[in-house]
């Protein structure tokens, strides 16, 4: 390790493993290879589930590091948004932090339009053939001292649009607002993560979401009292918010905020194989439904595609879900869209909800179709019973919902030992730093464990080295004696590998 990094890396020593992706160069994934790849719409239910809805009419909001709205395959998808980071630009479209392609990912996977870009390839080799056939012809009578030929009527070249080509997203009919947060590294704003999270899903609600998405985790349970507002505000204007469990891989065990909030659908991961994923989700009594988390494969900001895995693509498989349970209902309370989720989930693992796959694995279909008796209160829970019994003194406004719940402090369901987590791959691997909350938890993006198979090599070097020169050594970090020093796997000066 160079000397610079060591001497950041003695500030960080006990920074618990958050924000982690293994890169890897693989071959060019190209738009086909990005939509067979997406074996969860059909073991979903979603591509059946098209049949009745697509999200048509339905906001979602995603609160990330910002979407690459250049993407040809979320053409018109992103209809709005904002920086609330202060680093980005103002309608949050600008990728940012450590890990800047994480929004766009999560975007692609949830509202993907697909692309028609073999379509235009095929038009423009097409054209480019018939002009050179043209010029040859002219040549030839020329040479011949015969008047050119009439010119070829034009082949006309399609516009970028939705197409079979690329990602195609859960509710693909369903319009995003891109948040923008910065994370991983310390805001070069200086407006923290504590106060981006709730000020990001106020301006959600405000304008217009119906579903707002949080693929993103903290090592804690807890959160700051300031959320508390934010999350009512939403629970109060009829808003679903999903959020990422998290995942094991990188030393996280049980699920952090906020999806331990009361009210949030928390989404756990499986693999392809329908079991709970060892690397790609963790465990905890807030759980509410599993999704395929891995492997996936979602876009890039530039246009290009990569397999990865997390939690994070978990949650916006089921966000989307809401987004079209939504479009198809459209006077169906948030607490009943989110019972529809969790009561038509196939039963996994113990009998019953358990702390690995909540209610069950996400069937799209059955949630759009099934007959659900209605429920009285949110299956998840209100934060406005939680902060009614837990926020005595504090200065919150917790006056009563229509239909308040319990508190997820309180549970009969018997705790579930997680696996224990893979070592980290000795391999191309680095660990960006994270950014410390005032609360004491560490707030990440929930890719945690995941790979991303990157189509350019030049992707992965300019990671690294913005890697190597973020501006870890302003953190302040508390004491953790014995932790993994994470910068062991970073890259050593000069090396891209």
């Amino acid at each position: 390790m160079s000397q610079r990094l060591r001497r950041i890396a003695a500030t960080a020593l006990t920074l618990v493993l958050g924000l982690t992706a293994a890169l890897a160069v693989a071959p060019a994934a190209h738009a086909d290879a990005a939509r067979d790849g997406e074996w969860w719409l059909k073991s979903s239910g979603i591509t059946k589930a098209w049949e009745v809805s697509k999200g048509a009419g339905v906001t979602v909001a995603v609160i990330d590091t910002g979407i690459d709205t250049s993407h040809p395959d979320l053409l018109g998808a992103v209809t709005g948004g904002k920086d609330i980071s202060g680093a980005g630009i103002p309608d949050g479209s600008k990728p940012l932090g450590t890990l800047p392609e994480h929004g766009t990912l999560v975007a692609t996977l949830l509202a993907g339009r697909g692309n028609n870009s073999a379509a235009i390839a095929e038009a423009k080799a097409d054209a480019e053939a018939q002009k050179n056939a043209y010029e040859r012809a002219v040549a030839s009578a020329k040479e011949a001292d015969e008047d050119p030929p009439p010119a070829p009527e034009p082949i006309e070249i399609p516009k970028p649009a939705a197409g079979p080509d690329g990602m195609l997203g859960v509710a693909p009919e369903a319009n995003l607002l891109s948040l923008s947060l910065w994370m991983g590294t310390e805001n070069p704003a200086g407006i923290s993560v504590e106060e981006q999270v709730p000020a990001a899903v106020k301006w959600a609600v405000d304008n217009g979401a119906k579903v707002i998405n949080i693929s993103l985790g903290s090592t804690q349970p807890d959160w700051p009292t300031s959320w508390d507002t934010a999350f009512k505000y939403a629970e109060d204007k009829d808003v679903v918010i999903v959020a990422a469990a998290g995942n094991r891989a990188g030393g996280m065990k049980q699920v952090g905020a906020p999806a331990t909030i009361p009210g949030v659908l928390t989404v756990a991961g499986i693999d392809r194989q329908g079991k709970a994923s060892v690397d790609s989700s963790t465990e905890g009594i807030s759980i509410g439904v599993a999704a395929p988390a891995d492997p996936l494969v979602g876009g890039l900001p530039g246009g290009g595609y990569a397999d990865w895995s997390g939690t994070s693509g978990a949650a916006p498989l089921v966000a989307g879900v809401a987004a079209m349970i939504r479009s198809k209902y459209p006077e169906m309370k948030a607490p009943q869209v989110i019972n529809r989720i969790l009561a038509t989930a196939r039963d996994a693992g113990k009998p019953g909800v358990d702390n690995l796959y909540g209610h069950g694995i996400l069937d799209a279909h059955a949630a759009l179709t099934a007959d659900v008796p209605q429920v009285e209160a949110n299956p998840m829970n209100t934060i406005t019973e939680w902060i009614r019994v837990h926020r005595r003194g504090a200065q919150v406004n917790a006056g009563p919902t229509e239909a308040p719940g319990i508190s997820t402090e309180k549970s009969d369901i018997k705790p579930i030992a997680a696996p224990a987590p893979l070592p980290p791959s000795d391999g191309s691997g680095f660990l960006p730093p994270l950014l410390v909350l005032g609360f004491g938890g560490l707030l990440l993006l929930t890719m945690l464990g995941g790979t991303l198979h990157y189509t350019r090599t030049r992707r992965r070097l300019a990671i690294a080295e913005s890697t190597k020169s973020a501006p870890v050594s302003a953190l302040k970090l508390g004491d953790r004696t014995g932790r993994k020093d994470i910068f062991d796997e970073l890259p050593e000066s000069g090396e891209n590998s």
